[in-house]
């Protein structure tokens, strides 16, 4: 006999926003081993690997190969000067900092060329040693940035000018002299990002500080830029490597009033710039700048219901950014992954491909709505992955944790059935499973056995057809049985190609009930 009992499914679709620490997971010879983009929409299924192929440059020293070290040195050479002569930033103008004066424009050129007048007349009249005082003060426009090569320390102590020594970026110090391990990481993100080219990479840096300075970047982390963004782009989780993960999900600006609102104005289009650097640095504080840590972001872009490229404000602010993230944070992103890619982005990548280098092209990975689940897999555990892109993780559930929140996954073969067993010794432990089936359909069915060969079997769950459950999540079940036994799910593939299944399960005794 069997008694049937109705049980309650439970399914959610939203995002949790975590706060893992990634540093715990040491990153080793890494080695970028693709050199184009790939497309993923291969019919057939495949087996989730360890990204045995997703492997970044390793930052040991030891690893490093001769000329990568001899440009490693040679840059913090050029880079230790630079600083102690005082010559790595540009000098300010003190003339742009003064105010114009009340009156019109023709009465400030007049002014202006008034006094020129007269510091001709007056070098005119001064002997020869007066006119060595008045070319010691004239010092021609532009000629400090000029002299960035015979920078000394010497020479900066002599005109007594201050040395900035604690000259930092991303919370490391850059004066090489200093040791710290987590200079040669940074130094070398510059240095990939331009091929190990010294001179190049030399400059970039300083380009990237003179933004930073320019642009007041330090002080973008104390900014607020109100909550309309939140859903447009945000951390949530790691991947298989431990890179946290930042999803940017472009349909959010179908909304109109948003659209306006963020990219309607030249001046609303910089302040969503400095929003999405904002979210860069929240990034990069999760990372671990050593050479052995985490170094770098796994980036996910979901087109789906995205404005086309032919919205102009949108296409000039996405170009912005992409240039001037890709200036100055060099070798941030391990993979950049692009989801429910609509056919016009092939169109929108030729107009952006210009702009980015082969390294960054390198990292490019592409999936068609019907290989998103299957693609994310690929680079982040299913229980990192948010339940509507067909993965466990749920917001604010806090029912699997730790160890108790890893996935299994089984291969269901065609025409064949497979069963999952659960344990429940002990009267009144509640038993909780999760299960999803990705590309295509299986049946099925949950039942208690009790140990007692007398007791009646439970059905827990009919058969059922079970779907790819993409938008809602997997299925979640709970029984509470009052007598020793075990649940056995039943999973049965009646088509001609086989199953993915993941699923998860966890036993709780009544005292923790």
């Amino acid at each position: 006999m069997a008694v049937e009992v109705k049980v309650e499914e439970t399914r959610a679709a939203q995002v949790f926003i975590p706060q893992e620490d990634p540093n715990k997971v040491a990153q080793e010879n890494w080695k970028v081993a693709h050199s184009e983009a790939k497309t993923v929409d291969d019919p057939k299924p495949k087996t989730v690997e360890k990204s045995s192929s997703y492997r970044e440059d390793s930052n040991f020293l030891s690893d490093l190969k001769e000329f990568e070290k001899k440009a490693l040195s040679e840059l913090k050479s050029k880079l230790e000067e630079a600083i102690l002569g005082n010559c790595l930033l540009k000098k300010e103008d003190p003339e742009k900092n003064e105010k114009p004066s009340d009156g019109n424009e023709e009465k400030e050129k007049a002014v202006a060329d008034e006094k020129v007048k007269k510091k001709e007349e007056k070098a005119k009249g001064v002997d020869e040693g007066e006119s060595t005082v008045v070319q010691e003060e004239v010092k021609p426009e532009g000629g400090e940035e000029k002299i960035t090569q015979e920078c000394k320390e010497k020479k900066s102590e002599e005109i007594g000018i201050e040395i900035n020594k604690d000259i930092s970026l991303w919370g490391v110090p850059l004066l090489p002299s200093k040791g710290g391990e987590a200079t040669d990481v940074v130094l070398l993100k510059f240095l990939r990002a331009r091929e190990f080219k010294v001179n190049d990479a030399f400059e970039m840096l300083k380009n990237t500080l003179q933004w930073r300075k320019d642009g007041n970047i330090d002080s973008v982390l104390d900014e607020d830029f109100g909550a309309d963004l939140g859903s447009a782009a945000y951390m949530n989780g790691i991947d298989k490597e431990g890179h946290p993960v930042c999803y940017n999900i472009y349909g959010v600006f179908q909304d109109e009033d948003l659209y306006k609102k963020t990219f309607g104005t030249e001046e609303k289009r910089g302040q969503f710039l400095r929003w999405r650097f904002q979210l860069m640095e929240k990034g990069i504080q999760k990372l671990d700048l050593g050479p052995g840590g985490v170094t770098s972001l796994l980036q996910i872009n979901d087109l789906k219901n995205s404005p086309g490229p032919s919205r102009k404000e949108l296409r000039i602010a996405m170009k912005h950014a992409v240039g001037t993230l890709q200036d100055n944070y060099p070798e941030f992103v391990a993979r950049n992954i692009f989801i429910n890619v609509p056919f016009w982005y092939y169109a929108f990548n030729a107009l952006l491909s210009p702009f980015l280098t082969q390294r960054s092209k390198s990292k490019i990975v592409v999936a068609r709505p019907a290989k998103v689940t299957e693609t994310l897999l690929k680079y982040i555990p299913a229980e990192e992955v948010p339940v509507q892109y067909g993965g466990f993780r749920r917001e604010n559930d806090f029912e699997f944790s730790g160890q108790d929140a890893a996935v299994s996954e089984t291969m269901v073969k065609a025409g064949s059935t497979v069963t999952i067993e659960m344990p429940a010794d002990e009267v009144g432990t509640t038993s909780i499973w999760e299960l999803i089936v990705l590309s295509g359909e299986v049946n099925y069915k949950a039942e208690f056995v009790p140990s007692d060969e007398g007791s009646y079997t439970i059905i827990v769950q009919k058969s059922k057809k079970m779907g790819s459950q993409s938008q809602e999540g997997p299925i979640r079940n709970t029984f509470r049985n009052n007598e020793s036994g075990k649940l056995v799910l039943t999973i049965a593939n009646t088509s001609s190609k086989k199953k993915r299944l993941l699923y998860r399960y966890k036993i709780k005794k009544s005292s923790s009930f």
